[in-house]
């Protein structure tokens, strides 16, 4: 067994545990709800993502019902598939064991990784997608192996079909790939071939938008005037100033990329970085869009560490526990590792009227079943003919999703509701 093995298991078992108690507290939260809502209607698009969570819902559904452990065991598996990519890629980039050991630290570090990897949405599977391709990217650089192009292809394919924000990643990618070689593997008739597979993949979603006028471009027009349009661009930078530690090791890491001597080679890679930075930044995204780009950040920049502290292992380990230990403490505001009692104490928050003020996130976990008992209540209450005539409205896709998924243990009706997807 390599070396390197028994390191990446290590972490990656790390990565998982965290991860698994934090999935078993609270309850669903109000986007795991619609997604698990679209798993129950099998299409090739919704109005807000491509049809991947829908799949996904689905076999976890058939796994597991709607087990809320048993559901969020999908983003985890994501979540420590990336911390093996990040720990593989740091290899490929020429990195010996500590710069393995410190890339699946930073993974381990960067908080926003905890709250992406709980929660069931197509984030989690979106950043594995990048990051697979990235690692794919860099094995192509070292072995320029036709093959490794058509992985590629079938990884930015299953991406698109994942989160439509993978067009960025691919942009990026296309962009940074005319520093690789002045482009010259635009020449090769395999990068066409790859574009082809990656198409043949998208194009039920394509067909999907044309015989249902685009509601993508009506999602995308929503968003951009009730969210987008009114985030400070310069958010966009300070969210990423959260994270110091991680930040100085990406950066570091991106210089490298950009006129490191140590990774010239993979110029390339640090180019896309660049270009997929500021697209987003021009196009006013969110901040967290960006997260997914840290994992190849992340390997380049412990592969520079290892090389500037050559030979000074206790070094290297003295930056994974700075980089490690201070973000500990907020690992709990990530995932509820802690049943809420004892959240809220940790937190040192007081009652005021029986209330304590939650995270956005974590507000979002409770009230749905006191909401299906509620209205459960009231349609046992009405007679056999007035429950024949009744429809349960839902004003948004949280109280739809509650009645859908939480309602059907009850016995409730489907819930009519007008936003997003349950508009279809």
């Amino acid at each position: 067994m390599k070396k390197y093995w028994p390191i990446i298991l290590f972490l990656s078992i790390i990565k998982f545990l965290i991860q698994w108690i934090g999935n078993q507290n609270y309850g669903f939260h109000r986007d795991e709800l619609l997604h698990l809502s679209v798993s129950e209607h099998l299409d090739w698009g919704y109005m807000e993502f491509p049809p991947m969570i829908g799949f996904i819902g689905k076999l976890a559904y058939l796994l597991f019902d709607y087990s809320l452990l048993g559901v969020r065991l999908f983003p985890t598996l994501a979540g420590v598939g990336i911390l093996v990519l990040c720990c593989l890629m740091a290899k490929e980039l020429g990195g010996k064991t500590k710069a393995i050991f410190l890339a699946g630290i930073c993974v381990l570090a960067f908080l926003p990784f905890y709250r992406n990897h709980t929660l069931f949405q197509p984030v989690a599977f979106d950043q594995f997608f990048w990051t697979l391709g990235f690692y794919f990217a860099i094995r192509y650089i070292n072995s320029e192996n036709f093959k490794i192009l058509l992985f590629l292809g079938a990884t930015l394919g299953l991406g698109l079909m994942t989160k439509f924000t993978m067009f960025v990643w691919a942009f990026g990618l296309f962009v940074g790939l005319f520093f690789y070689k002045k482009g010259e593997l635009f020449k090769n008739k395999w990068v066409y071939i790859s574009g082809g597979i990656a198409l043949l993949i998208f194009l039920p979603n394509i067909i999907w938008q044309f015989r249902n006028d685009f509601p993508l471009l009506q999602h995308l027009q929503a968003l951009r005037e009730n969210q987008l349009d009114g985030i400070n661009p310069l958010e966009f930078v300070t969210e990423q100033l959260n994270y110091p530690f991680t930040l100085i090791l990406s950066l570091l890491g991106l210089g490298a990329l950009l006129a490191g001597k140590h990774l010239k080679k993979y110029r390339s890679i640090g180019v896309a970085v660049l270009v997929i930075f500021f697209t987003m930044w021009i196009q006013n995204s969110k901040a967290y869009y960006l997260f997914s780009i840290y994992p190849v950040l992340f390997a380049s920049g412990t592969v520079k560490i290892e090389s500037l502290l050559h030979k000074k292992t206790a070094l290297v380990y003295l930056v994974s526990a700075v980089v490690l230990i201070p973000a500990i403490p907020g690992i709990p505001y990530a995932t509820p590792i802690l049943p809420i009692e004892e959240f809220v104490e940790y937190t040192g928050q007081e009652e005021v009227d029986g209330r304590v003020e939650l995270t956005g996130d974590y507000a979002d976990m409770f009230g749905w079943e006191e909401q299906v008992r509620l209205v459960d209540s009231v349609y046992q209450s009405l007679s056999q003919k007035e429950k024949s005539n009744c429809v349960l409205w839902a004003e948004n896709y949280g109280e739809a999703g509650a009645l859908t998924i939480l309602g059907e243990q009850y016995g409730l009706p489907k819930p009519i509701c007008r936003h997003g997807s349950f508009w279809f």
